[in-house]
């Protein structure tokens, strides 16, 4: 089966079970977008000087987040320049992000290696030298040689291993992307991380050493955040017919669990819809061509975007902002967006913003 592909949308991909389409150019058609573009100035404009995202509360550089901010601008097609600046503010942090220093000596994070060099590749960087660091080469240390977990990726650290799904997909991307001999397996143990049903699950098998590495051998939890994660590194890979598979059937899942109204939840019981989750398999259903379901996805994100008739409350300042769920969006025309909340705003802004573009028929073509 033929997908289409928008090269450097970051996001997901296509499926059988769903209507495909051609996705459109975004020079013309994304223009007209109004809630995306807004969207996305906002976030862009939450960049300190140093073109990185400061959490004010905790008072350190949020690297991570800020990737997933220049994933963002790159996602929706917009402020490419400011996309780069991200990487190269980033790279001047690769040690303190990707390695242990002083307090954790000799360590290297696997998931934060494979994710600043995905990003560094995906904006047309040179990952063999960040800043003076081959993270091609420290991912590929990371990376299991042999055995049930060949191609899985494994912290090096005094304080175990936290390596997970999602970081798993970066360093699928990366390692991919640098044509290294590990690729294969990564994207091949990636690919065990996906469930019969089509989901992926966040954590990896506790016990890197198990025969069984899959997610159905352990039983693993849906995760709708998860799967559209991975389904938008999954777009990067150039892995045949088992990546197009898994493709299909993760989009074919997440088309499955949308609710009525648009909004998706977690994928968890009990846990309810929230925009971060609406907005990242909204984007992958957009990216696919499954416009409809798509489009329901941003209409309900639209509902908790501050607009030009929020003038008069006080998120006068933050056009364009995207709140967590009605709760957030509350207590956020009554107080503002505080020192205490900002985080959680922008994490809802990095991940559904590109979503706002399924508003227009000319973006998401069937």
């Amino acid at each position: 089966m033929k997908h289409t592909i928008l090269r450097g949308a970051v996001a997901l991909t296509g499926t059988a079970a769903l209507a495909l389409g051609t996705i459109a150019p975004a020079d013309a058609a994304r223009a007209g977008v109004r809630e995306e573009k807004k969207a996305v100035q906002w976030l862009a404009g939450e960049l300190g000087e140093g073109d990185l995202l400061v959490n004010e509360q905790y008072d350190f550089t949020d690297v991570g987040l800020s990737i997933d901010a220049g994933l963002a601008l790159k996602g929706a097609e917009r402020k490419g320049a400011v996309a780069r600046d991200i990487a190269a503010a980033a790279a001047g942090q690769v040690a303190s992000y990707t390695q242990g220093g002083e307090f954790d000596e000799g360590a290297v994070y696997a998931g934060a290696t494979a994710k600043l060099a995905a990003y560094t590749l995906l904006v047309g960087g040179d990952a063999t030298d960040v800043d003076g660091t081959d993270l091609v080469a420290q991912l590929e240390g990371v990376t299991t040689d042999e055995g049930p977990s060949a191609g899985r990726i494994v912290d090096q650290s005094a304080y175990g291993d936290y390596a997970n799904t999602i970081g798993q997909s970066f360093a699928a991307v990366a390692l991919s992307r640098a044509g290294s001999a590990d690729a294969d397996a990564a994207v091949s143990f990636l690919l065990q991380q996906q469930c019969e049903e089509g989901y992926f699950r966040l954590p990896l098998t506790a016990d890197a050493d198990a025969e069984d590495q899959t997610c159905d051998g352990a039983e693993g939890q849906p995760s709708v955040d998860t799967t559209a994660l991975v389904l938008n590194q999954l777009l990067e890979v150039d892995g045949g017919a088992d990546v197009t598979a898994a493709v299909d059937a993760a989009a074919a899942w997440l088309g499955s669990v949308q609710k009525d109204n648009g909004s998706f939840g977690t994928g968890v019981d009990g846990e309810g819809a929230n925009t971060n989750s609406t907005g990242l398999a909204g984007w992958a259903l957009g990216a696919v061509g499954s416009c409809g379901k798509a489009r329901k996805a941003a209409r309900w994100v639209k509902k908790f975007q501050v607009a030009s008739k929020h003038s008069e409350t006080q998120l006068d300042q933050e056009i364009g902002a995207i709140a967590f769920d009605r709760a957030a969006f509350k207590a956020g025309k009554t107080d503002g967006i505080t020192v205490e909340t900002r985080d959680q705003w922008r994490r809802a802004a990095t991940q559904a913003a590109p979503s706002l573009q399924n508003l227009s028929k000319a973006t998401c073509k069937q």
